[in-house]
């Protein structure tokens, strides 16, 4: 065959020559693979010492070529009817739901288009868990959920009532679907959330990594286990999308493959109108280290392109922008004979032979289950490089001229009572006028009934496979070993004499954690470039970092105690500069109790701004996902992290990990109430006798040292863990100093000067959960609101006869304290670091915000004085005293480290 890919560009001077060194290519190609084809193209280049630029895109064909192609393995004729059938019943499914009274849409034409390469993987590639290999993870386009839900229903594992309750998840409880793929929603049925767009490709490298890392770390055989994502070309605009290519590439990631569904279509129009989507991914999967797999043309033109002989058509192709492409479809048959064909004499005599139905009836290779097929066990072939398919398709594929490749199409969701008519002829389901015609609103599903050809020969596939997907096991792990008692004890001992921050105190529990004997395995610590800054290079030449090559080179610091490790055994997942690709890797291991059956806690320690500012939109996936695990804010607060500014000065994230209904957020201010918290949440994620195991810990801890006291003796466990404790109680006090994290120092700070300097007695506690209080507060108030009881909230019961003026203090903004304001009868005011932080010294930076010791104290005498308890006047002179307006007076915080 001759290789049209060399269409004439310039002048050939020899162009028999030319055939003769393409025709022995081609016969190297099919004999020893596209692999050594391409070997044996750079070895000669460089022999010969010609310069020229990388190839970054071949011809607008097929890279398989048909003569390369395997045979299909399956029955194609059964296939295709019962492919059919679910294409069908996943339209009929979203289009019932848009019935009048209903009207919660869906998305009808990304399956229909897509069908084809789900079929092909779920028939022939996809496997189960219960495959000897230990089964695949698949990412569902999230819009072609229809057809997974139309698949489980030939299976079985639907019913016609599960359909009909498709996006109703609370009128229809019970026999209800989400819309999209939602763990959370259905914890049983769907593994992993991919709608928020471009979540999906990034966690999906992660996951194939987190397979390696499993491997390596000897605690599962993952070896024959493939992940698989499906994608759509708009999709690939999201950053996401392509921004973590690199990691596959450098990992040696052959156990992933992309398919992106390349429909030439956005939601709202074209991807590329003006030029070409499938060329420009090639170019940019190829530069970044991936294979590339092609697949553009069905069948049907594998005799025009033999015709080809000087490369006409390809031209044509290869010229033809994505605009137009997407016109044809729209068109007809013979609108394509005269705008694609016509434009060249020659490649209009290739299809005089042809009518226009039959070139309306050229397909593209999407839809052609022999090339997909070609292509996914192309990808299949271990060659130390992830794979990338492209597959052009056509949205809305068989759902008639009103819907194919119209811009508007992704948001139509019912079909008219001849779209249904023309529908059922295309795929030739049988149902008759008079179904459709009984009632439009509901035309039937279809199933043949489980005795029925077709079906066996679908269960007989998955049985082979191993089983049903998608499908998750939340309960696959079974009971661990949980730390003993002396993992926690460093915690409670305090620093001394010495001082040391919350992150630092921290790190110590971490350590004897991970050393402990039978959980310490499952700890998997997740650090972007900043382990020093967090004090954790010490866990370097123990623990050692993560790389599947090992270290192949002699280490710059290799002499020193803490030199930096790298082993394919490695505990530590070090991933750079990259929060989102760290928030990935927290998802695929704080999963992998559902995923792999091997339960993992993942400590991911990160710069505090970045996390939920910077990542919230995948730590929402995470939480979707039901990921276990901790989160460790380090560098907390908006005046902690000295010199950093702006950017660095969080003073926000408690409240936005607030939004997120599966995070924890406690805001310590000890590392005693830090070992309590952590003991707390590695119970509840694993142990024995908890009932909500899904829950995301985060713990705010900061880089300001400060001597760490010793765990008091009889202390109140159950308020550190419920939100507030008292730390320094004084009797008869007339004010309370509620205070998180950095800022119970300040508390303290305040208390004393309000006895010494006003003769004022206040008590001081330790407020290490906001969210939580405010959480259980509500609670309580939706308990009495439905009729469920009564009960005090836990704040006002641990506040229970502290009369007397509140003031509220934090290094974040005043709403995070004022959340639960609403529940306390007390006078109450709130300080806070409201607006944006910026370079300065801790002092300037608390007396600025008005958040230090002596504004406590100003404002505490403030209240006191409006109650007439103290004397008006001394507010006033308190102020004065302090200087409280003058910033350089300010002396609340260390600046040593």
């Amino acid at each position: 065959m001759t290789d049209n890919r060399a269409s004439a560009t310039s002048a050939d001077l020899d162009p028999e020559e030319t055939a003769e060194w393409l025709e022995s290519l081609d016969a190297l190609i099919a004999e020893r693979g596209s692999d050594r084809g391409e070997h044996i193209v750079r070895t000669l280049v460089g022999h010969a010492g010609i310069r020229s630029e990388p190839i970054a895109t071949t011809d607008y064909v097929n890279t398989i070529p048909a003569s390369a192609e395997p045979e299909y393995p399956g029955d194609e004729e059964l296939e295709r009817r019962y492919r059919a059938w679910m294409r069908w019943n996943a339209a009929v499914m979203v289009h019932r739901a848009q019935r009048p009274g209903i009207g919660v849409g869906g998305h009808i034409s990304t399956y229909a288009g897509a069908a084809t390469l789900y079929e092909v993987g779920f028939n022939h590639f996809f496997r189960g868990k219960d495959h000897p290999g230990g089964g695949d993870q698949i990412y569902f386009q999230g819009h072609a959920s229809p057809g997974m839900y139309a698949r489980a229903f030939m299976e079985g594992r639907l019913s016609e009532e599960d359909l009909d309750g498709f996006r109703q998840e609370k009128s229809r409880e019970g026999h209800a679907l989400s819309s999209y793929p939602h763990p959370r929603l259905m914890p049983e049925f769907w593994e992993f959330p991919t709608v928020s767009m471009g979540i999906g490709p990034m966690n999906a490298i992660y996951q194939a990594q987190s397979n390696r890392y499993l491997e390596g770390r000897g605690l599962k055989d993952t070896s024959d286990q493939h992940v698989w994502a499906f994608l759509g070309d708009g999709e690939m605009d999201e950053p996401e999308s392509r921004g973590l290519l690199q990691l596959a590439a450098n990992d040696g990631l052959d156990n992933l493959t992309f398919v992106v569904n390349c429909n030439l279509q956005r939601l709202d129009g074209p991807v590329r109108g003006n030029g070409k989507i499938i060329q420009e991914l090639e170019g940019f999967f190829r530069g970044a280290g991936w294979n590339v797999i092609k697949v553009i043309w069905g069948r049907e033109w594998d005799s025009l392109l033999e015709a080809d002989a000087d490369g006409a058509l390809v031209d044509i192709m290869n010229t033809t922008v994505d605009g137009d492409y997407q016109t044809y479809k729209a068109e007809s048959g013979g609108f394509i004979r005269e705008n694609f064909f016509g434009r060249d004499a020659r490649t209009r005599a290739l299809v005089d032979g042809l009518t226009d139905d039959q070139i309306w009836g050229l397909k593209r290779g999407g839809h052609d289950y022999r090339k997909v097929y070609a292509a996914y066990a192309k990808s299949m072939e271990r060659n130390g490089r992830p794979t990338v398919i492209l597959v052009k398709t056509v949205k809305g594929y068989g759902l008639g001229q009103r819907f194919e490749a119209r811009n508007a199409t992704h948001q139509m969701k019912k079909l008219t009572l001849q779209d249904l008519k023309d529908f059922r002829d295309h795929l030739r389901v049988p149902i008759t006028d008079a179904q459709l015609e009984a009632d439009p609103y509901q035309p039937p599903y279809y199933h043949p009934g489980a005795d029925a050809e077709e079906i066996r020969y679908l269960q007989e596939r998955r049985r082979a496979l191993g089983g049903y997907l998608p499908e998750r096991r939340p309960n696959a792990s079974g009971e661990i070993a949980l730390p003993s008692a002396k993992a926690y004890e460093v915690a409670a001992r305090g620093s001394g004499k010495q001082q040391a921050a919350t992150t630092m105190a921290f790190v110590r529990v971490l350590k004897d954690l991970m050393r402990d004997p039978e959980f310490g395995t499952r700890i998997v610590p997740i650090i972007p470039d900043e382990a020093r800054t967090f004090g954790m290079d010490a866990f370097f030449p123990t623990a050692k970092i993560y790389n599947p090559n090992g270290q192949n080179y002699l280490a710059v610091d290799r002499d020193i105690v803490l030199s930096y490790k790298e082993a394919t055994s490695g505990q530590i997942l070090h991933v750079g500069i990259n929060e989102a690709g760290s928030i990935a890797a927290f998802t695929a291991a704080g999963t992998s109790y559902a995923t792999h059956g091997v339960p993992l806690v993942p400590v991911y320690v990160f710069y505090s701004m970045f996390g939920f500012q910077r990542t919230g939109d995948s730590l929402w996936a995470a939480a979707d996902q039901m990921a276990r695990g901790f989160l460790i804010s380090a560098t907390a607060g908006r005046t902690t992290l000295t010199g950093e500014g702006l950017q660095h000065a969080d003073g926000h994230s408690p409240l936005l990990a607030a939004t997120n209904a599966a995070v924890i957020t406690y805001d310590p201010a000890y590392g005693y109430e830090i070992g309590h918290i952590m003991r707390a949440g590695i119970e509840r994620m694993y142990g024995p006798s908890s009932e909500d195991r899904n829950v995301i810990y985060n713990l705010m801890v900061y880089n300001e040292p400060i001597v760490q006291p010793a765990e008091p003796e009889g202390v109140d466990v159950a308020g550190i863990l419920g939100g507030i404790h008292r730390i320094s109680p004084v009797e008869n006090p007339r004010t309370h100093l509620l205070a998180s994290g950095i800022g119970v120092t300040w508390a303290l700070e305040a208390q004393q000067l309000l006895r010494d300097d006003w003769g004022v007695q206040a008590d001081v506690w330790s407020v290490t959960s906001w969210t939580e209080l405010r959480r259980d507060a509500i609670a309580a108030e939706e308990d009495e609101f439905l009729g469920r009881g009564s009960r005090t909230p836990f704040l006002v019961s641990q506040l229970a006869g502290s009369d007397g003026p509140i003031v509220a203090v934090s290094d974040y903004a005043k709403d995070l304290p004022d959340q639960v304001r609403q529940f306390v009868p007390n006078d109450w005011a709130t300080l806070g670091a409201d607006g944006f932080g910026f370079s300065d010294t801790r002092a300037a930076a608390r007396r600025f915000f008005k958040i230090d010791g002596p504004s406590v104290v100003v404002r505490a005498l403030q209240l006191l004085a409006k109650r007439g308890e103290v004397d008006a006047a001394l507010p006033a002179q308190a102020a004065e005293k302090y200087r409280l307006l003058d910033v350089n007076a300010g002396t609340s915080g260390s600046d040593a480290e």
